[in-house]
């Protein structure tokens, strides 16, 4: 919250993430909401993306001639701004074409994953 309601919003959003200040860090709040519950007449707020949220982040600062960036606000910033240690943990990123599935199915139903679908130019995988 709150929602992003007009393009101005989602590009302030955009240009903090990319902009290499400390201040503007990864987190996530994925909503993995069944789509019978989301595609109603009183649906459910929020995103799945949590399966592919790195190629998704990749793919914006990437596709924004910041991908320099992308290490510090996923992984440094956060981090330092709580005072925590920085996670020795690593993932690589590469370039590689990668199509989002239209359905994940769950127990009981199908969730939607973000950008559903559509192809992103990148895969991640744990080192």
């Amino acid at each position: 919250m709150p929602v992003l309601k007009r393009e101005e919003h989602r590009v302030a959003v955009l240009n903090a993430a990319i902009s290499g200040n400390p201040k503007f860090f990864l987190g996530t709040d994925s909503a993995p909401h069944k789509r019978a519950e989301k595609e109603s007449s009183c649906g459910c707020a929020g995103i799945y993306s949590a399966f592919n949220a790195m190629e998704i982040y990749a793919e914006i600062f990437d596709q924004n001639n910041a991908i320099e960036k992308l290490e510090n606000f996923c992984s440094k910033f956060g981090a330092d701004f709580y005072k925590l240690n920085q996670s020795k943990e690593k993932l690589k990123l590469t370039r590689s074409k990668n199509k989002v599935p239209t359905v994940i199915k769950i127990d009981n139903g199908d969730v939607v994953p973000l950008m559903a679908g559509q192809e992103i130019g990148w895969n991640c995988s744990n080192i």
